[in-house]
């Protein structure tokens, strides 16, 4: 049984009744569901946007699940997880997926070790929330220290003097692997995305995922991160994509905009037979309160 094929089976069994209730809103001619991340909503400036709110927005927009941002939360307390399954659960919406961010890209072992703590809670906080999956970034050499000036340079920067790229894998693949039985003693899976740092690329990212022999690790598919040729390095990485965020830059992107066609992208996970969420990322800069609705307009009539 390959990855998908595990995850789908392991993910649904518990939830068979709960996901029989919900058949009725779900597109039966489709493969897919369809999410908004809270991302959408916020992109990292005030006012921020809550996770309630954006769970209001999805239930309005007839979307069947809400991909939470872990920094868009505002406290880790068992009442608000408490309070944000109720809203969820009162809005018919389910909670899929955990996007965090931590980097395993570090010479320092004890930093590793906070990274990998850190992980394991936001283990802890996707099982209190039924959520299945996380988003995991392999991390970055920081040797730019901007974010806008690693944008401007395409995602690309150096590697930290005195060591290997080699070097930066293992941390990486070392750390994943400690962090996975915890994931499976949760029932979370471990979405790897090709983010920036050593998953900027198909050969990096499928590195990292093929060197672990764990059906809890598969592959996140954004895709807005590959900058150059996208539709090629889409495919490298599809057959074992278990979770996908598609990102819309309508008013122009916050960093850069891609003109991405989305009927073919939905031929490429046609091709190896995903079945799944369909996560919206938007990242425009027009009002999310109009860019998100057209998002999910065009999201809809692409993959069903």
């Amino acid at each position: 049984m390959d990855r998908r094929k595990f995850i789908s089976t392991a993910l649904l069994a518990p939830f068979a009744g709960s996901f029989l209730q919900t058949c009725g809103k779900i597109n039966m001619n489709s493969n897919y569901k369809f999410a908004i991340a809270t991302y959408s909503y916020w992109h990292f400036r005030e006012p921020k946007v809550t996770v309630q709110q954006v769970i209001d927005h999805a239930s309005n927009l007839g979307v069947d699940g809400v991909d939470v941002l872990h920094v868009q939360m505002d406290n880790e307390s068992p009442e608000y997880i408490r309070s944000l399954r109720d809203r969820a659960q009162d809005k018919n919406i389910e909670l899929i997926c955990l996007s965090i961010h931590q980097d395993f890209v570090d010479p320092d072992k004890e930093k590793r070790n906070k990274n990998i703590d850190h992980t394991k809670n936001c283990i802890d906080i996707a099982h209190d929330l039924g959520i299945s999956y996380i988003r995991l970034n392999s991390g970055r050499w920081n040797t730019i220290d901007s974010f806008d000036d690693l944008m401007a340079n395409k995602g690309v920067e150096p590697i930290l003097p005195g060591f290997t790229e080699d070097d930066g894998f293992k941390w990486c693949i070392d750390s994943i692997n400690e962090c996975l039985p915890y994931a499976e003693q949760a029932g979370v899976v471990l979405a790897l995305e090709n983010h920036w740092g050593l998953t900027r690329t198909p050969e990096g990212l499928l590195r990292i995922v093929n060197s672990i022999d764990s059906p809890w690790l598969g592959v996140l598919m954004d895709t807005g991160n590959f900058l150059e040729d996208p539709y090629e390095k889409l495919e490298e990485i599809a057959p074992q994509t278990v979770f996908v965020q598609a990102k819309t830059y309508y008013g122009g992107g916050e960093w850069y905009t891609l003109d991405l066609d989305y009927p073919r992208i939905a031929e490429i996970l046609n091709k190896v037979e995903y079945k799944g969420y369909i996560s919206l990322e938007f990242e425009g800069k027009e009002d999310a309160n109009t860019g998100v609705p057209k998002s999910i307009d065009l999201l809809k009539k692409s993959f069903t």
